[in-house]
């Protein structure tokens, strides 16, 4: 269930941290570790050291396809509103069945401006060559989402500690300390060929 964990906060599912204790999401390529301190060049070309807090969470996530999403599946939809009301897929995040109903419901989605979660079982889906529709349901409402090639459509899968080595590319929120520093409990480390998840 720990690597699992870290789905979590990828998708936006877990409490925040507290006004006094910002945070900022870190996406990028470990450069250097020393001791449980990551140092990792993000995507944006700067640099940040995050320290790993005792009993951090290790998960994965490797890349997935739209012929992984089935009628009946649970998923995280991290997506872009359309001015015909149905939503643009950003990010896909096929749950476990383990999972299932984590976070069940539609919501803001605090990763990207403008943009909303919705956490619901696939109630049918449409395939075509340059994507797929499909509705998910979840209690008290539905939502029509798009899916392009575009779509980060990623799933959950196991990963260790030992696999935070200069040259994984990884995800967390980390928390920003009174005095500057950076901690995180969770990271996600990005199988190759999978796209860093927001």
């Amino acid at each position: 269930m720990r690597a699992f964990a870290t789905a979590l906060v990828i998708l936006g599912l877990t409490a925040t941290a507290s006004a006094q204790s910002p945070t900022t999401r870190i996406r990028g390529e470990i450069e250097k570790t020393e001791g449980n301190t990551l140092m990792v060049k993000t995507l944006e070309g700067g640099s940040a050291n995050v320290a790993l807090t005792p009993g951090f969470a290790v998960g994965g996530i490797v890349k997935a396809t739209t012929a992984d999403i089935k009628k009946g599946s649970f998923i995280g939809v991290g997506a872009r509103p359309q001015p015909d009301g149905s939503l643009l897929a950003v990010q896909v995040f096929i749950f476990p069945e383990s999972m299932r109903g984590a976070g069940e419901g539609h919501r803001p989605w605090g990763v990207l401006p403008d943009s909303t979660m919705t956490n619901a079982t696939v109630a049918e889906t449409v395939s075509r060559v340059d994507g797929a529709n499909i509705m998910l349901t979840y209690p008290g409402g539905e939502q029509k989402v798009a899916i392009t090639p575009d779509a980060n459509i990623i799933v959950a899968a196991p990963a260790h500690a030992s696999e935070l080595v200069a040259g994984a590319q990884v995800a967390m929120t980390a928390t920003k300390q009174a005095d500057g520093s950076l901690t995180a409990s969770r990271v996600t480390i990005a199988r190759p060929g999978t796209q860093l998840p927001y």
